[in-house]
């Protein structure tokens, strides 16, 4: 008893400073931890749960990549919901909307000029439709954000692997990023050349990935469209959110935010294992996106109606998504009639269910916080913060303490399932490795172990009874410091 006296003590002492200090800022904050991210980044972080819609010929032909040689003719959703889509996505919790608006095919969802092979040849409300300003304007009236994926490989163009080519591609992003903003994210992949069509040819082409489309001008001529709100620009590379490497549903346990860009771009071979780890010494804050179907196609096909990811999988999907400190970005197709498919909207909902039951009852809001030090005693910086439900405050050590512990002390004995830490990342992502203790039968129990934080990670804990946690900060770039500390 006498670790737990010890900090019951400290924390008493720490409100009492707390109160009477509540005026005075004499200790400076932390000095950041580069390479930090922007307000953008920032308002990223905080979306978490992001839907993919991936809607177009291939919905109809059954193929995942079409070939380029599709009719106009066969895309004819004919009980087309777009109200429906974003009212399962809203309740399901997703903050944002990412759209295909042109996958490989080079088939376009909107009535684009540069192009035939487009909408506006379709039967699609007698060739009058654009689905991209049906579910930009949906998406917004719902309160979600919303973004494009404009394929860059495109087998249906003549030109494609010609510079010409790029002049179309710009031409196109032009035509999304003026008419249907302001758009949060721009979704570029990786994969790019190959055989196609190519208005007729019928042959592969071969394009150089790293310097084909010029991308440092094309990203520019982007933020030249829409200089605010900042647009978020995905790839491989970057520069603002990368690939997390894979299409499973996870990022790597050690994940860094952060990562050293400047060989990268996409579609590049062999860095699958470098994107779901990130680097600890990068010198560019780029997250990692976790990118998952909830069928096991990216596109609608019926006979995968019954091989949906069930509640479970999506839920675990979701601890090794956002519980390891990335977005889940979840592809959720419409099917030929237009609409969510009815077994994707009850997993959906039912997954749902299993987040709020899980996360809504936080044991540690308001709980007493303690902890061995905190940064020149200050208010500021005391262990309170991590239980005040402020993402603002936080608890910071010494410039020359890169360690700490923390003691959460719950009103009752608990039967723990998950801890919940953050980072202050305005100031950068620090902590390399932490564990976690609980008290049990009178002492303190090994419960689990960690690696990086950053914006927030979840870990399991089993279902243990206790009314105590221990959190070790175990080593760090700098001086921890931490805005939160849950307990579910």
């Amino acid at each position: 008893m006498k670790s737990q006296t010890h900090f019951l003590i400290t924390a008493i002492i720490s409100l009492i400073l707390v109160s009477c200090n509540s005026n005075v800022n004499q200790v400076p904050p932390p000095e950041p931890v580069y390479p930090i991210p922007t307000e953008a980044q920032l308002e990223w972080h905080e979306m978490e749960l992001l839907a993919f819609i991936h809607f177009t010929t291939n919905t109809f032909t059954g193929v995942e990549w079409g070939y380029g040689d599709e009719s106009p003719d066969i895309f004819n959703p004919t009980e087309m919901d777009v109200n429906q889509w974003m009212d399962i996505l809203k309740d399901a919790g997703f903050e944002g909307v990412i759209l295909t608006a042109k996958h490989h095919d080079g088939f376009c969802l909107w009535p684009s000029e540069y192009t035939e092979h487009s909408v506006k040849n379709s039967p699609y409300k007698d060739g009058e439709g654009d689905v991209v300003q049906e579910v930009s304007d949906a998406s917004r009236e719902h309160g979600l954000k919303f973004g494009v994926y404009l394929s860059p490989w495109d087998r249906n163009r003549a030109d494609y692997a010609e510079p010409s080519y790029i002049d179309y591609y710009r031409k196109q992003l032009e035509e999304i990023f003026t008419q249907y903003g302001p758009i949060f994210e721009m979704w570029v992949d990786g994969a790019n050349g190959g055989d196609g069509y190519y208005g007729g040819a019928n042959e592969t082409r071969i394009i150089d990935r790293e310097t084909y489309y010029d991308w440092p001008n094309t990203f520019e001529f982007v933020r030249e469209l829409q200089p605010e709100p900042k647009v978020l620009i995905f790839s491989d590379a970057g520069p603002d959110i990368r690939w997390v490497g894979n299409e499973q549903g996870w990022v790597s346990e050690t994940n860094w935010n952060t990562i050293n860009n400047d060989t990268l771009y996409a579609g590049k071979a062999g860095i699958e294992n470098l994107l779901s780890t990130g680097s600890e010494d990068g010198t560019k804050w780029i997250p990692a996106e976790v990118d998952v179907s909830i069928r096991p196609g990216w596109f609608y096909h019926a006979e995968e109606d019954s091989l949906v990811k069930s509640p479970k999988t999506l839920f675990d999907i979701y601890l090794s998504s956002v519980g390891r400190g990335s977005n889940l970005l979840l592809n959720i197709p419409p099917d030929r009639r237009g609409l969510i498919h009815e077994e994707d909207a009850a997993s959906l909902k039912k997954w749902r269910e299993m987040l709020d039951d899980a996360f809504s009852n936080n044991f540690a809001e308001g709980a007493l916080a303690s902890a061995d030090s905190y940064r020149g005693n200050a208010s500021e910086y005391s262990p309170v913060n991590l239980t005040d439900g402020n993402k603002e405050t936080y608890w910071a050590t010494d410039d020359d303490i890169s360690t700490g512990t923390i003691e959460i002390s719950l009103v009752e004995e608990k039967e723990v399932n998950y801890v919940l830490l953050q980072e202050y990342i305005r100031l950068g992502q620090r902590v390399r490795s932490f564990s976690i203790d609980v008290w049990k039968g009178g002492q303190w129990e090994p419960a689990a172990e960690a690696t990086t934080i950053g914006y927030k990670r979840i870990v399991e804990m089993d279902g243990v009874t206790t009314d105590n946690i221990r959190i070790h900060i175990e080593d760090s770039k700098a001086s921890p410091v931490i805005s939160a500390v849950e307990v579910y």
